[in-house]
């Protein structure tokens, strides 16, 4: 009978959210300047994101989503924020000063490739540009 319950337990389709954390730099690691710590997030529906504002002057700002999502406020600058991703599909952002240089990222969420090409169209600046392009490319 123990045996019976370790079994139920080993394949319980219980699944919890998760929350990741991603960075707002002045620079990262591999020498890319005004970025965020990840450039695409990969996330199941449910899970949080929380943007830590490590270096000043940095917010986030979306810009695009999947179908029936509203567009939520930008973010304060300097300030941490978290949102809860319940539609699946490509989310694209920024940070709203340094858009023109690149200071963007997208997220997945569920795997959820199909508004790839809307994401595609959203209009964006300088090197924003390819960036989005060379994102969108790596999916």
């Amino acid at each position: 009978m123990k045996y019976f319950f370790i079994i139920i337990l080993l394949f319980s389709s219980a699944s919890y959210a998760a929350d990741i954390k991603i960075e707002m730099l002045n620079k990262r690691a591999d020498g890319q300047i005004m970025v965020y710590s990840e450039d695409i997030s990969k996330i199941n529906v449910g899970d949080t994101i929380t943007w830590l504002p490590t270096t000043k002057g940095h917010n986030v700002e979306f810009l695009a989503g999947p179908d029936g999502w509203t567009i939520p406020k930008r973010s304060k600058m300097n300030q941490e924020y978290s949102y809860k991703f319940e539609i699946p599909g490509i989310y694209f952002y920024q940070c709203t000063p340094h858009k023109g240089i690149g200071m963007i990222a997208i997220v997945v969420v569920g795997g959820d490739t199909s508004n790839k090409d809307a994401i595609a169209k959203v209009k964006v600046l300088g090197k924003s540009k390819k960036k989005l392009q060379l994102l969108l490319r790596d999916l």
